[in-house]
């Protein structure tokens, strides 16, 4: 709820108004980010971990505009961003005295657990995007990625099914 409303908030002063879809993508955004830290933050942690995932990922969104990169569902700026931003917020805000199989974090004294998470938030980046970059590659020499401007102009259902979903 608190991505939720932060995403309808944020979108609210940057487009003048919230949307269903923007309030839908907010709590996707505050489950997405809260994940890596469920069950080693406490409620308050938790809430405020949600409001950072509705800012966050409001504005990752954005980036593709400026960047150009393909996100028709915005799993970059929504999952990824979401599961970077809860990943770290667990090396801030863990606390054995919520689990004590846990780790504590910055916040509970542990400046270490941060830069672990810190680590492997690299390593895992890393990680994804070179075995990514291999396999697009892969797929576009067999295959090839893109349509024809043709297809993507006329609607993948016609072009690519011969049919259409919509009269």
């Amino acid at each position: 709820m608190a991505g939720m409303a932060m995403w309808t908030f944020v979108e609210w002063l940057h487009r003048g108004k919230p949307t269903t879809l923007g309030a839908a993508s907010g709590a996707i955004a505050g489950l997405a980010t809260i994940t890596p830290a469920a069950g080693f933050v406490g409620p308050n942690a938790a809430i405020l971990i949600g409001f950072l995932a509705g800012a966050g990922c409001y504005y990752g969104i954005t980036l593709k505009g400026r960047f150009g990169y393909d996100d028709s569902l915005d799993v970059v700026g929504i999952h990824g961003l979401g599961g970077v931003m809860g990943t770290i917020s667990l090396g801030i805000f863990a606390s054995t005295a919520v689990n004590p199989g846990g780790a504590d974090g910055l916040l509970a004294g542990n400046p270490g657990f941060l830069g672990t998470q810190l680590f492997g938030v690299l390593v895992v980046g890393v990680y994804a995007f070179t075995l990514s970059w291999v396999l697009l590659k892969l797929v576009d020499a067999v295959m090839g990625l893109r349509l024809t401007e043709e297809s993507e102009v006329q609607g993948l259902d016609l072009g690519e099914h011969s049919e259409t979903a919509y009269s």
